[in-house]
């Protein structure tokens, strides 16, 4: 027997009508891209007053568009080239000082454990 009433009965929803009544999915694929307008072409964007659009997953210059100094290109390709070869340089250090710090601490490891062994030797000979 239920504390408050009957048990809980929903209605029965109604039948639903035709999904779409559109007449579009009958139509040809090319008269539905007109229609829909389904037909994106390429993105493009401005930035700067320099029109890019994005091609084979690359952001290019359109054409006529560009309106940069030539030489500022080639000099910031110079610049970030060379900090490139610098951050190598510096990559190659970092691991030689790794290689030598890891030499110097074995051979301090190995001096350590022949001190011990020798205190130890001296200890059993009194």
């Amino acid at each position: 027997m239920p504390l408050f009433g009957s048990t809980f009965s929903p209605k029965k929803t109604p039948p639903r009508k035709c999904a779409s009544l559109s007449n579009l999915h009958l139509l040809d694929r090319s008269i539905r891209e007109i229609e829909l307008g389904l037909e994106y072409g390429t993105p493009t964007m401005n930035l700067t007053g320099q029109s890019l659009k994005f091609e084979k997953g690359q952001w290019v210059a359109e054409s006529g568009s560009f309106t940069g100094d030539r030489r500022e290109m080639q000099r910031l390709r110079k610049r970030n080239q060379q900090l490139e070869e610098e951050n190598n340089l510096l990559r190659l250090k970092v691991d030689i000082l790794l290689d030598m710090l890891t030499e110097t601490t074995a051979e301090s490891h190995l001096i350590e454990k022949e001190l011990e062994e020798l205190k130890n030797h001296t200890r059993r000979r009194k």
